[in-house]
This record gives C-alpha cells, structure tokens and sequence, in this order.
C-alpha cells in the first residue's frame, strides 16, 4: 500500500494559472509561488462584490482520538466528489504547522486520494504566511523591550507583559525564559516565555481580517500588557501596527493550490482549534465562496471545539451564512470513546460501539443548537464489519440523521459520492437557520456558562479567584462584549482529557481569562492547555528524510 507521500508525488498536478482560470481568475490576479502554488490578491474582491455566495459547508468532527477521524481527507475528498458531480465546487482549508507535523501529526493535509498538493509544500514553510505572522510577532516583542530599554515612557510593568514571543516549532523548554540578562547594554531583566506561532493573536487576526485596513485596525487593538498603575498597554501605544501590517502584507492573500482530482483548494491561516479559533481565514472563505458555488471548509478538532468557534466566532464577525454541516466519525473512534484501546480496534465490539456513540450524538446535538442541518459521514477503514456498519446507519436512521459511509481515502472523489449526494439533498430540502448560541451582550461569565452547558454537557462552570480577577478587569476595560473562544481539550467534552464518550456529571473549571482584543475575543483557558506543546517521545522527525534527488519521505 502506497503511503501519502507516495500517493501526492505521483500525482498530475495542473499548473496553478490553470486553476486559477477556471476560476475565472486572470494572470493579473495571481502571484505565483513556483508552477503550482500562487497568492490571489484580495484585490479580487472589489471586482466579485456583486456575484452571489455560493453554499457554505463545514467539515466538523466527533472529538479526535489516536485511532483517527480523518476530518480533512473528508472535506477533500467531499470537494472532489461535488466536483465529479458537475458542480463548482472550491475546498478552504488552514495552513499546517511545523510544530504538529515534526511531533505527532507528521503533516496535515489529507490523506489517501484525498490531498491537496504539492503535499511537501503546504506540509512545510508553503508560502511563508506562518514565518510572517512570526516576524510581526516577534517585532512587537523587541520594540516592547526596546521601549523597557530607552526609558519606558509609556510606564509598562515588566512584571505584568502578556505578550510573549513565538516560534512555530514545539520546543517546551522555551515555555519559560529569562530575557534582558548580560548587564545593562543588553536590555531590562524580566521573565518571559514562547508560544507556538499558530497560538498568536497575530495569527488569529490574520484569520479574521477583511483586508489590510482591518487588518491594522485590529493590531492597534492588541494588548500587550499592564502598566504600574494597571492602565492597559496596546499596540497602539506603542505606534507598532504600521510595521507589523507591512510584514503581513503578502500574508492576508489567500493561497491557492489543487487536490489530487485538481479541484481548486485555498490553504489560508492556522490559528490552533484548542487555543485559538481554528478556522482557515475569512479572506479564502469569502474568496471561495465568490469564486465556486459550493465552498467546503473544516474547523479544527470536534464539534465541540472547532464548529461551535466557526459559528460564534468567524461567522459572526465575517458576516457568513452556513447552509450545511457534515459531522465525520469512524467506527474505530467511536469505539475508542466506548472504551478500546487502540491496539483492539480491530476487533469487532457492537458493545462498545453503541456506548462510545453517544459522542456522535451529543455532537449532533450541539450543531442543532446552532440550527444547520447536518449529514453524518463515517470514514471507512478496512476493518470495520457489517454488524459495526449496520449499527450505525440503523441508530442514525433512529435520530433521523442522514449518513453516508465515506471511502474517500482509498478512492477520492469518487469513493464521497454518495455523502455529496446527500450533502446536496440537505441543501435542496433544508434551509438553514443559523444562529449563534449565545448573544454578545451577556456576561462573560453567562456566555462561558452557556458554551459549557449547551455545547459541552457540563452541569455548570466554576471559576478560580485569577479568572474572577480577570474579569473584573476585561469588563473594567469595557471589553466583556467580545466573543468567548474557549482553550479546552480536544479530546473530551469536558476540560478533563481523560473523559471519553459522552461524560455527564462534570463540572468545566476556568482558571484564566485573557483578552485578544484584536481578535476580538477573550480566551478561555481551563485544564491543562499548553500555548507552546512538547515532542513526543518518538517525533515524527525521526521517521523524515530526504535523499540525494531532492525526494522527501516520512512526511505523511
């Protein structure tokens, strides 16, 4: 069996102008990155304002498990198959990180015949829109302590700087630092820390801004920390936005590359789905949805995380309309969430199945809440049995959930048919009435309340005395009527990893609220999220190479 690698290298790739024309997109449109990878100016914009919006579908998952759900092979995979179906469809996907794809991931774009490509490419710098976010990052970080430096006119607290420095890398030993040592030529002493790039508010505004102009608006609005009377720091102040938005410049452009099948896919931004909003840019979503009449797109992890994000956040702010949902699982994750270990997924278990089900269902529940109608999709694997499979179309059919079981891994386009099919049904027979779960004029408290109640299944929220603390300053500073972007585990419901399934009984506990005011939300943080993660014990590094001829292998 070919590996992903394999499959991508062996692929007939069109030269990106092709795509782009059959797009409707002229030379004068585009910057090519090579043969087969091109920016498409968001200029573009101005001259698709009157053309309709095509379909908005979200690709959302169950929680993930090590056994795989196969989220993006889907959102692929259903892309190709509208296509073969006749229709104009366009994929929009988020951009990988380094630090995911040399640790457990091993690269995230796809799988099977089901990839966008060049898979090497994309897996690694692309067309550098990570390095940039880097960059600006990184620059406001040295002018704050450059301003520590020539005198600290602005009064900044060098105790209370929330802004830390970034590095798309996992590397835990940058979590905490010591910088400004070596005397006094060499800065102010202080404590400091690294997160990883796609966890920056840099990377999220990217996300979520129109244009250039929003763009700088919004890193204006960054707080970067507290002065010694506890006055609020922002970008602003320290006239930073300017330089920043300059070296974003190229970044804000959506990417434009191809699948497997050679249907159009835009791979744009990379905000982390369990810190941040984990959506691809409003900028490809918008652009997709000018450009195809069917736009598929995916938010990261499960519903619970990345699709309740998509709905409260980007589509709220970016003024998006969903009209579908598919919500995908596989048998082999719905039983780990039953209770087998991964080493005995392939056995037949009915049992555990039906028990680890109910996380599908509580997922279900919640894109209802959000009033999209949705397909269920399950990811096929080799050793799935008829009675697993029955199960699951019989307890979907119980639900009066649509279901399509999906092969898109081993036959691309062709093996999502059937799920396009249904997907189109929805679409024809069902209209939409998208709602956000919670309003942003509640509390802060009442709208985190909200999410864990509604969305997570808990029976209330508890928060520490910091979090009470942190609340009372965000709405001190006026900004208690921003969006709630929960850091929560992925792989849970609750805040507890360890609860699989459908857990009930819990209680979601908040240990810290923090303001991105240019993203415009505030972050939640509970349990144990990590803002820059470690390497495994065997990292996927270990296992890449690349020979004489230029061939990588090991990414996968």
């Amino acid at each position: 069996m070919k590996t992903d690698i394999e499959i991508a290298q062996q692929a007939e790739m069109k030269p990106i102008k092709e795509i782009a024309e059959g797009l409707g997109l002229s030379e004068d449109d585009i910057e090519l990155y090579g043969k087969y990878k091109a920016k498409v100016n968001l200029k573009v914009m101005d001259k698709l304002e009157g053309r309709p919006d095509g379909k908005l579908i979200l690709v959302t998952a169950i929680n993930p498990t090590a056994a795989g759900e196969g989220k993006t092979t889907i959102t692929v995979g259903l892309g190709q198959a509208l296509n073969r179906l006749g229709k104009k469809a366009v994929i929009a996907l988020r951009e990988p990180s380094l630090g995911p794809s040399f640790g457990v991931k091993g690269g995230a774009a796809g799988g099977g015949y089901s990839q966008v490509v060049p898979m090497e490419d994309i897996n690694l710098h692309f067309t550098g829109d990570i390095h940039a976010v880097t960059t600006a990052h990184n620059l406001l970080s040295a002018l704050i302590d450059n301003h520590l430096q020539q005198g600290n006119e602005l009064g900044i607290d060098p105790r209370r700087i929330t802004w830390k420095r970034v590095m798309d890398m996992n590397d835990r030993a940058l979590r905490h630092i010591v910088v400004g040592l070596g005397g006094k030529p060499n800065g102010v002493p202080r404590e400091d820390g690294f997160d990883i790039t796609v966890a920056s508010e840099v990377m999220a505004i990217l996300c979520l801004s129109k244009d250039l102009t929003d763009l700088k608006e919004r890193l204006s609005k960054i707080i970067i920390g507290y002065t010694y009377d506890g006055r609020p720091v922002t970008v602003k102040d320290l006239n930073a936005q300017g330089a920043m938005a300059l070296l974003l410049k190229d970044a804000i452009n959506p990417n434009l590359v191809q699948t497997l099948e050679n249907t159009p896919a835009f791979v744009h931004g990379g905000p982390f789905a369990n810190i941040a909003h984990g959506c691809n840019s409003v900028a490809a979503t918008r652009m997709g949805l000018k450009l195809g009449d069917y736009l598929v797109t995916e938010a990261g992890f499960g519903a619970d995380l990345g699709a309740e994000k998509f709905f409260d956040i980007k589509c709220r702010y970016a003024g998006l309309k969903p009209d579908a949902t598919v919500i995908v699982a596989s048998i082999r994750a719905l039983k780990n969430h039953g209770g087998v270990k991964k080493q005995d997924l392939s056995q037949e278990n009915v049992e555990a199945l039906k028990k680890g089900f109910e996380n599908l269902e509580k997922q279900v529940e919640n894109i209802t809440k959000f009033g999209v109608p949705l397909v269920v999709a399950i990811n096929r694997f080799p050793t799935d049995t008829d009675a697993e499979v029955d199960f699951v179309y019989k307890r979907c059919a119980q639900l009066g959930i649509p279901v399509s079981l999906s092969d898109v891994w081993a036959k691309g386009g062709e093996g999502g048919i059937d799920l396009a099919e249904k997907v189109l049904d929805i679409l024809e027979t069902k209209k939409s009435n998208y709602k956000p779960v919670y309003e942003l004029n509640a509390g802060v408290k009442q709208k985190i309340e909200t999410i864990a109640r509604e969305i997570y299944g808990a029976d209330g929220v508890d928060f520490t005395k910091e979090a009470e603390k942190d609340i009372a300053s965000i709405e001190k500073m006026g900004l208690d009527n921003l969006a709630i972007c929960m850091a929560k585990t992925q792989y849970s419901l609750s805040d507890d990893p360890s609860l699989l399934g459908r857990p009930r009984g819990f209680r979601v506990t908040v240990r810290q609220v923090r303001p991105s005011a240019g993203a415009g939300f505030l972050v939640a943080l509970t349990g144990e999220i990590m803002t820059m993660p470690g390497l495994p014990r065997h990292p996927a590094a270990f296992d890449m190479d690349i020979d004489e001829n230029g061939k990588i292998t090991g990414l996968f």
